[in-house]
């Protein structure tokens, strides 16, 4: 039910992604109670955004049970800026500047601009506004952080930014999860700390897929041939979107 209301609630807005908002509850009883839980759950999240302070600081687990239930679609552009504090940063103030200036990464971008969620309507078609807004949050982005720049895989986080919020937003929440989020880590040029994540994504595959483990190794199959892009993009490119949304929500609480 909760994948259904996420889902209706995606394509209402965005439009939807092929093959990923498939009915999952088909009689009229259920989806009298699907209105109820969506009602419900409107008016509980209405109640959290407004008491943000006090609820985060006061029910903290009950917060963490209600995002890894979903957040509703049309909250998430401030419950997600919310949860990483990006909603007043300083920098902000600073994205129509960034914008007016030239990267050295401009070339990278855009050719990679194309390759991003290439089958949603916001950003499939060649020079629109998805595309135009994707490119604009990336390129700044590579003037904040010039050890970094750009980095492939990124810019499928920063869309599914993109379709919840305006650019300004998703840049400062981008810088969020760069920083505090600590996953510039992962895209900087040595990409050390993605090397360390496949080192201990393989030792759990050892200890709880043994024989599995001996297989692929037996195959050189070594876990960067798969595992990394779950890594760089938070499982984005690897999931149905209203799935991979759901697992976001869990990323940016936990």
């Amino acid at each position: 039910r909760l994948l259904e209301t996420d889902s209706k609630s995606l394509r209402s807005v965005n439009g939807s992604r092929r093959n990923s908002g498939s009915s999952l509850v088909s009689s009229s009883s259920a989806s009298s109670n699907l209105s109820h839980l969506e009602e419900d759950s409107w008016i509980l999240w209405g109640r959290i955004v407004n008491e943000w302070e006090d609820v985060r600081k006061k029910k903290e687990k009950q917060v963490k049970e209600l995002v890894r239930k979903g957040i509703p679609h049309h909250f998430r552009a401030i419950v997600w800026q919310l949860l990483c504090t990006a909603q007043s940063m300083p920098i902000k103030d600073q994205y129509s500047e960034l914008l007016k200036m030239t990267s050295p990464c401009e070339k990278l971008i855009r050719r990679d601009i194309a390759r991003t969620y290439p089958e949603h309507d916001f950003f499939k078609e060649k020079d629109s506004l998805g595309q135009e807004v994707l490119f604009n949050v990336m390129k700044a982005y590579s003037l904040v952080d010039r050890e970094v720049g750009y980095c492939q895989g990124s810019a499928f986080i920063v869309g599914l930014l993109l379709m919840q919020m305006p650019e300004e937003e998703a840049f400062c929440v981008f810088v969020k999860l760069m920083q505090d989020y600590r996953l510039r880590e992962l895209f900087k040029p040595s990409m050390a700390e993605l090397g360390l994540c496949m080192y201990q994504f393989e030792c759990m595959i050892q200890e709880h897929l043994p024989e599995l483990y001996v297989h692929f190794q037996s195959q050189s199959f070594h876990t960067s041939m798969y595992a990394s892009s779950w890594f760089l993009t938070i499982f984005l490119t690897t999931f149905p979107l209203p799935i991979a949304t759901r697992i976001f929500d869990i990323f940016m609480s936990e």
